[in-house]
């Protein structure tokens, strides 16, 4: 019967549907054969519930996923300041039963996670919600994947640390809910350890390990002491410079099947958008989130640009493999204002230490991309003009000195002499360097390290 509707419709045009077959096809199949690298990019978009008071909806969150019980994973300090208080409030009023350990770690070794798996490979949950710093959503991605798939750490870690094994189907579901803005762990399929004896950084990546749901409370960020707030925030800007400025998708060879395709893919449309946003607010509100901590809009503003930063992250290149081998190399540094008892070197200053040098070298490599990084930092036009090359390297010295932050390797009790070792480490980071904009080898690591150690202004 023919709809009322119908009747107003106008006749349809004849179509001679053989003619636009052809022309079709061929126009598919000069596109297909026209391809000479890489021609499809993957966006896979976490869940994320994001905004002032979050936490308390993070049992009916659990509750929608299915669970039942669970363990809260997080850290002493953090247990402390009453974050987790808040996320067990919410469970108990979600009727959800929680145990909570808070045996984590800052800056987890492939030790320290070893211990945690020994001590909750028994406990029976069915969901975990982490709830700190990436330190501690990293131990949770390792835990719960760990006390599920046989074998040990090393045989997930990704070559050359590892056997890069596949995780074994999908993981129990986990909410994380950060307690500083940085990282991004808690929209990231990886998680990284500190290898105590290749004093390296190694990881474990697969799409299995991101959580289901990222829950991102600025007010969580409040306790953050002024060092962990800066060193977070370095993070969060660095990456989404790198992000930016990394090698395009399709300048890097096909995939030869889609499950070939690595979780840093490189630059490419999609990614560009969120690491604008990051750069643009954390351009705005970093030094102000680190020297006012009580201004919940900076606070906001830094939870925004970590969270954009994580989405959009595309790839990380030179500043963080140095920043892996920078921890390595310093393995006898104790940070200022972070309660740890052990020796190490907080990642966003690793990571930053080296990144104004490692920007103004592979600035010839993706001029265009670093001048559009500077426009979304609000650095000056004249400054632009005038200085192109070092824009964005000179507001990274900037930002560090006005956040007390590392401004020469000498900061860490690194030399010269250093600089062999942490060369070979950052060269093992071939994940992340394939990421650069230009090939990075021996000679360039050495430039932007020697570099490095002189005081930035």
């Amino acid at each position: 019967m023919k709809r009322q509707d119908d009747a107003r419709l106008p006749p349809s045009p004849a179509v001679d549907v053989g003619v636009r077959h052809d022309v079709v096809a061929r126009a598919r199949e000069t596109a297909l054969s026209a391809r000479t690298g890489e021609s499809v990019f993957p966006w896979f978009g976490p869940s994320v519930r994001f905004g002032i008071g979050a936490t308390d909806e993070v049992g009916w969150e659990a509750k929608a996923l299915g669970m039942s019980r669970v363990l809260v994973v997080t850290d002493v300090n953090v247990r402390a300041s009453g974050a987790v208080d808040a996320v067990l409030a919410s469970l108990t009023a979600a009727s959800i039963d929680a145990d909570v350990w808070d045996g984590c770690e800052s800056e987890p070794t492939d030790d320290s996670v070893r211990r945690a798996v020994a001590q909750l490979r028994h406990v029976v949950v069915d969901g975990y919600i982490a709830v700190g710093g990436g330190s501690v959503i990293d131990t949770c991605k390792l835990v719960n994947l760990l006390t599920v798939a046989s074998g040990e750490l090393f045989d997930y870690l990704a070559p050359p640390h590892g056997a890069g094994r596949p995780v074994p189907g999908r993981l129990a579901p986990m909410i994380a809910l950060p307690t500083t803005a940085g990282t991004g762990s808690e929209c990231t399929a990886m998680a990284i350890v500190d290898l105590l004896q290749s004093h390296a950084k190694g990881a474990v990546s697969h799409w299995s390990m991101r959580p289901a749901l990222a829950v991102i409370d600025p007010l969580n960020t409040l306790s953050c002491p002024a060092p962990v707030t800066a060193s977070a925030g370095y993070d969060a800007v660095i990456q989404a410079i790198e992000s930016l400025t990394s090698r395009p998708f399709d300048e890097r060879p096909a995939a030869r099947r889609p499950s070939d395709r690595p979780v840093y893919v490189g630059h490419n449309p999609i990614s560009a958008m969120w690491c604008e946003a990051a750069v643009r607010h954390a351009g705005r509100f970093l030094v102000r989130a680190v020297t006012e901590p009580l201004d919940v809009r900076a606070r906001h503003g830094m939870a925004f640009a970590a969270l954009c930063s994580r989405i959009g992250n595309a790839g990380v290149h030179v500043p963080h493999a140095n920043g892996y081998a920078v921890a390595a190399a310093a393995h006898t540094h104790r940070p200022e204002g972070f309660q740890v008892a052990r020796t190490f070197v907080p990642h966003g200053q690793s990571v930053a230490v080296t990144a104004a040098a490692a920007f103004d070298v592979t600035y010839p490599a993706a001029s265009d991309r670093y001048d559009l990084v500077a426009e979304f930092l609000g650095i000056d036009a004249v400054r632009r003009a005038e200085a192109p090359h070092t824009a964005v390297g000179d507001w990274v010295r900037s930002l560090l000195a006005a956040t007390d932050g590392p401004r020469s390797l000498e900061a860490f009790g690194l030399t010269r002499g250093d600089i062999p070792s942490m060369v070979e480490v950052a060269l093992s980071q071939e994940r992340v360097l394939v990421c650069a904009p230009t090939i990075v080898g021996h000679d360039l690591l050495v430039d932007v390290l020697e570099r490095s150690f002189v005081a930035q202004t």
